[in-house]
């Protein structure tokens, strides 16, 4: 049987939409800056420090200062700490609003009526987290035990070891596996290393990071996730 796990962050919502609602709000006369490099900038500067604020050597508005901040900076523009936290506050806030993409919907619901194991995987702060799983509506397809947090089992992506716990946890096989998420390093990294299949989210047209580690489907403009969710159950 197929089983697919499923990341969050940009991978069953859009989360550029909160991003440039902020954006607009506090930055609208930097509107020469391209929003989606500023984003994906971010998600880089967020990414470097991430095992330091999961460890408590950095803390969290620390780490949103820090993101944006030098995100701004490969732009040659300097913001202050008042403007990266007030920009933070407002993305934290159009991020209580967030809602499943239609085409996860679609591919959640065809899981469930065929039976599907489905599952969470996600990096990141246990209340943020939760709160982001709650609003999305993703009790609906997916049980609590099935979601796991890298901040209360205490390993992240893309170390393999979680993807592991999840497949004990859920009894999973991984030749059947397939996990769905937006990161190169992060999510098809990690799930292949593990055995797993990767299916690789990559809406914004990025090039891939490795040609050794290949994902075995990718979600862009002309193939979504339901189209390749279907096709492999009808394989």
């Amino acid at each position: 049987m197929y089983s697919f796990i499923f990341d969050v962050d940009d991978t069953v919502y859009d989360q550029l939409s909160p991003f440039a609602q902020a954006f607009e709000k506090h930055f609208s006369s930097y509107a020469s800056i391209p929003l989606q490099d500023l984003y994906l900038y971010s998600r880089k500067f967020s990414d470097e420090v991430f095992e330091r604020t999961e460890s408590g050597k950095m803390g969290k508005r620390e780490m949103h200062v820090y993101r944006i901040s030098k995100a701004f900076q490969m732009f040659d523009v300097q913001i202050t700490t008042e403007e990266a936290l007030s920009f933070q506050y407002d993305y934290e806030t159009f991020q209580s609003k967030i809602q499943l993409l239609p085409d996860v919907v679609q591919a959640l619901d065809f899981c469930k009526a065929k039976g599907l194991p489905l599952g969470v995987i996600t990096n990141g702060p246990r209340e943020h987290q939760r709160s982001k799983v709650k609003q999305l509506g993703l009790e609906r397809w997916i049980l609590s035990e099935h979601l796991f947090i890298s901040s209360e089992i205490g390993i992240a992506k893309p170390d393999k070891r979680i993807f592991e716990y999840a497949q004990t946890t859920m009894n999973l096989h991984p030749e059947s596996t397939f996990y769905i998420g937006d990161s190169y390093a992060n999510d098809v990294i990690g799930a292949k290393q593990a055995g797993w299949k990767a299916i690789w989210v990559n809406r914004r047209g990025l090039a891939p990071l490795s040609t050794e580690i290949r994902p075995d489907y990718i979600v862009d403009a002309q193939h979504s996730i339901t189209e390749i969710v279907s096709s492999i159950w009808y394989k």
